[in-house]
């Protein structure tokens, strides 16, 4: 059954070749260890598909028993200007590495979030101090991060696990942990965490405090998510013209279930990209509706009020495609 702790540090990776679902990327990180050498990296991707575990993983293969004190983390969102990178940064590359190491390695996570005084501090920092630190950067979106960093790096785009990865890891932990999974809490993980490993842990370590048996419902449950044959349920009602029965639906979801107006519409879209029975105009009008529903939402409007005008949008253009 069971342990204490968080799992998604007790399952982190400590090594490069068990990272998993980014094999390529793995293999030429493991070509670094081999040759001693290191380039600046930039490692682009969503989150929780392997970029710090990566990052902390190099390092530690790199350096062997030092490698906490050549091997140094900031997170550029909770600093986001051009201070910490004349302070905290500067510091840290420019001392000389410990051990037998011949460089440290700075590892700054969210560097989307510097702002672009802070970028361009950042990329003299590396140009001077390129013989005693490497940099590896993180973030979401590679867009973000000024062109001469970008130049400066070996860019790592990390992709959504598959299903196939995320069913490995869970089928790992679950021997360990001594759980039973269902078949279908499988795909329910898989579901709930569009490729990202750490809310697959966070879905399972959640269902089994329920059960050590890990099921559907429960996966569902613990991480307020609607099936995604309510979701189907849900938008066939409605482009069939049934507006009271629609709203009885979304009414149970997002009040019985506790589910959030931008998780549903998050569901909705994933169920309409997906579908190969809706024709593909419809698609794009519906799609339209829940972009604007989105819009509406951020810029703080009533999320009864949208989700509702929603449903009265979808029924119209049910309606009107008939």
């Amino acid at each position: 059954m069971e342990s204490p702790g968080i799992w998604i540090e007790k399952y982190r990776p400590r090594n490069l070749s068990e990272v998993a679902g980014q094999r390529e990327i793995v293999e030429r990180l493991q070509s670094y260890v081999k040759s001693k050498a290191l380039p600046h990296l930039l490692f682009t991707g969503s989150a929780g598909v392997g970029k710090t575990t990566c990052a902390i993983a190099l390092a530690r293969e790199m350096f062997g028993d030092t490698w906490s004190m050549n091997f140094r983390e900031l997170n550029a969102s909770d600093e986001r200007g051009i201070d910490v990178v004349r302070n905290q940064i500067k510091q840290f590359a420019r001392t000389s590495p410990l051990g037998d190491a011949t460089f440290k390695i700075l590892f700054l996570d969210e560097a989307d979030a510097l702002t672009q005084d802070a970028q361009a501090a950042l990329r003299r920092t590396m140009e001077n101090y390129a013989e005693t630190c490497r940099f590896i950067l993180s973030c979401n979106y590679s867009s973000k991060i000024i062109d001469p960093i970008q130049s400066r790096c070996a860019i790592y785009r990390f992709r959504p696990l598959d299903d196939a990865a995320i069913r490995d890891e869970m089928s790992r932990i679950a021997t360990v942990e001594g759980l039973k999974i269902q078949e279908n809490a499988y795909d329910a993980i898989a579901y709930v965490s569009q490729g990202d490993m750490r809310k697959a842990i966070n879905a399972l370590q959640g269902a089994a405090i329920v059960s050590p048996t890990v099921t559907a419902e429960n996966v569902y449950a613990i991480t307020s998510n609607a099936k995604p044959e309510e979701i189907d349920e849900l938008v066939e009602v409605a482009l069939s013209g049934d507006f009271e029965t629609a709203e009885r639906m979304l009414r149970t979801l997002m009040y019985d279930r506790g589910i959030a107006p931008n998780e549903l519409l998050n569901q909705i879209y994933r169920t309409l990209s997906s579908s190969q029975n809706i024709d593909r105009k419809l698609k794009v009008q519906l799609i339209d509706h829940l972009g604007e529903t989105d819009f509406r939402l951020s810029e703080g409007a009533d999320a009864d009020i949208q989700m509702d005008a929603l449903l009265a949008r979808f029924v119209k253009t049910g309606l009107s495609s008939k």
